[in-house]
C-alpha cells in the first residue's frame, strides 16, 4: 500500500485503535456474559490501550526514546495491577488477558510508526489465536510426547541447522553442496510429519482408506508391512487391506512428482505422464478391491507411527551423499546407463534419495529425459519390492491383490517412457 496513504497522524490513529477494537470486540464477545464491572478489559479497554500505543509512538521524535519506554512501562505496571487486584477475588489465575493488552500497545505504537501492514497481521493472528482457545487446548491435549519430540526435531533440522550450512559444493565432482543436502532432507522429513499429523487429527476411525492415505505421504513400505500382517492374520480383511496397500503404493507417485518438481519444475513436463498412468491404474484397481469387499466384518485400523526420527534423517542424509557420489561417478564411467543401474539398485531400499539425485542432476549437465526414466524406474523398482514383500508375508491371495496390479503399473509406466 503507497506511503503517503499513512502520512497522517490522524490515520494512524485511525488504524491504532481498530487494531485494539479488533482484539476487543474478540475479548468482548468472550466474556460477554459478565455484568458491568465484572471484567477486567472489554472492547473500550482494548480500543483504549491500542490507541494510547499508537499515541505514544506519535509523540516520540517530541519526547525521545526514554520517555516513550517509560510510557510503556507506566502502562503495564498499571495493568498489572489491576489484574493482580482482579485476580484476588477470581479463581481464575492466566494471564492471557495481561498479555493480550500489552500486545495490543505495542501493536498501536507499530500502526504509529507506519509498519501498518505488519501491525495488521499480527492483530488478526491475535485474535484468531484468543477465538480458537478451546481448538488448540484440545490439539494441545492430544499431543503425544513422541509427537512432541518430533516436531522439535523437526525445528532442529530445519529453523537451525539448515540456515547455518554452507551453500557451495564440495568434494569429487563438487556434487556435495551440505546445504542442498540438508535441505532435501528437511524436505522428506516435512512431508513425512504433515503425512502424520493429517491422518491423526482426522482420525483413525475414518478407516483403513484414510490411513492409507496418509501413509503414502510418509511410508508406503511401512503400511506395506504392517496391512500385509494383518492380512495374513484375518482373511476376512484381505481386500480391504490389500486395496489399502494399492492406495498407499499409488500415493508415493504423486508424492515422487511433487519432490522433483519441487527441485527442478522444468521435469513436470516429461515425469507427469508416467506418474500419472501408474497412479491410475493403482487406484483404479484399488477401487475395484474395495467395493467388493466384505461389509460384514469391522474394519481393522492401524496407525501409523510417527516416521520422524533425527537419526533416521541423518542416515537419510548419508544415504543421500552415497548416491549422489554414486550418480556422478556412475555416469562418468557407464554414462546414461550407469544411472539407469543405479536408479534401479537404489529404488529397491528407497524412492526418495535417488529422486532428489537425479532431479539435482537434470539441472546441471544430465538430461532431464535420463533422469526422468532413473526416476521411473526406480519407482518401478520399489513398487514390485513391495509388492513381492507382502506376498512374502501374506501368502498367496496377495498374488492376485496387489502383486498383479503392481506389475500391471509398473509394465504401463514403463511404456509410457516411450512417449516421453
Amino acid at each position: 500500500m503507497p506511503e503517503y496513504i499513512y502520512n497522517s497522524s490522524f490515520v494512524l490513529l485511525g488504524i491504532s485503535l481498530a487494531i485494539g477494537l479488533l482484539i476487543g470486540i474478540e475479548r468482548g464477545w468472550k466474556q460477554r456474559s459478565a455484568g458491568d464491572g465484572k471484567r477486567i478489559a472489554g472492547l473500550r479497554t482494548y480500543g483504549l490501550a491500542g490507541l494510547a500505543g499508537g499515541c505514544s509512538a506519535i509523540m516520540l521524535p517530541f519526547i525521545g526514546e526514554p520517555a516513550t519506554g517509560l510510557l510503556f512501562l507506566g502502562f503495564a505496571l498499571a495493568i498489572s495491577m489491576a489484574y493482580i487486584n482482579r485476580k484476588q477475588d477470581s479463581e481464575d489465575a492466566g494471564i492471557t488477558g495481561l498479555v493480550s493488552l500489552l500486545l495490543t500497545y505495542m501493536l498501536g505504537m507499530l500502526a504509529a510508526l507506519e509498519q501498518v501492514e505488519l501491525a495488521a497481521s499480527a492483530a488478526i493472528v491475535t485474535a484468531l489465536l484468543l477465538r480458537y482457545k478451546e481448538m488448540l487446548h484440545s490439539w494441545l491435549h492430544q499431543l503425544e510426547d513422541q509427537e512432541l519430540k518430533a516436531g522439535l526435531q523437526l525445528l532442529l533440522i530445519s529453523i537451525v541447522l539448515l540456515p547455518v550450512l554452507p551453500d557451495q559444493g564440495y568434494g569429487p565432482w563438487q556434487v556435495l553442496n551440505p546445504y542442498e543436502i540438508w535441505w532435501m532432507v528437511v524436505l522428506i522429513a516435512g512431508i513425512s510429519f504433515i503425512g502424520y499429523f493429517a491422518m491423526k487429527f482426522a482420525g483413525t476411525d475414518k478407516g483403513i482408506m484414510l490411513t492409507a492415505l496418509s501413509a503414502g505421504l510418509a511410508s508406503s513400505t511401512a503400511l506395506t508391512l504392517h496391512f500385509s500382517r494383518l492380512a495374513r492374520d484375518q482373511a476376512s480383511l484381505q481386500r480391504q487391506l490389500s486395496a489399502g496397500i494399492l492406495i498407499a503404493c499409488g500415493t508415493m507417485f504423486p508424492r515422487v512428482l511433487l519432490v522433483a518438481t519441487l527441485i527442478n519444475p522444468a521435469i513436470l513436463s516429461l515425469l507427469w505422464l508416467p506418474m500419472t498412468v501408474m497412479t491410475l491404474v493403482i487406484f483404479i484397481i484399488a477401487a475395484l478391491l474395495w467395493r467388493t469387499r466384505k461389509l460384514d466384518q469391522p474394519t481393522s485400523l492401524t496407525r501409523l507411527l510417527n516416521p520422524l526420527e533425527l537419526k533416521s534423517a541423518v542416515f537419510f542424509g548419508a544415504l543421500l551423499v552415497v548416491i549422489l557420489l554414486l550418480g556422478e561417478l556412475m555416469q562418468e564411467l557407464f554414462g546414461d546407463a550407469g544411472i539407469y543401474a543405479l536408479a534401479l539398485v537404489s529404488g529397491i531400499a528407497d524412492v526418495d534419495p535417488i529422486n532428489l539425485t537425479l532431479s539435482r542432476m537434470s539441472l546441471g549437465e544430465t538430461q532431464a529425459s535420463v533422469a526422468v526414466t532413473g526416476i521411473v524406474l526406480a519407482a518401478c523398482s520399489n513398487s514390485l519390492v513391495k509388492s513381492l514383500m507382502a506376498v512374502s508375508i501374506a501368502g498367496k491371495a496377495m498374488l492376485i491383490n496387489v502383486l498383479g496390479p503392481l506389475a500391471l503399473a509398473v509394465v504401463c509406466g514403463l511404456a509410457s517412457i516411450s512417449v516421453i
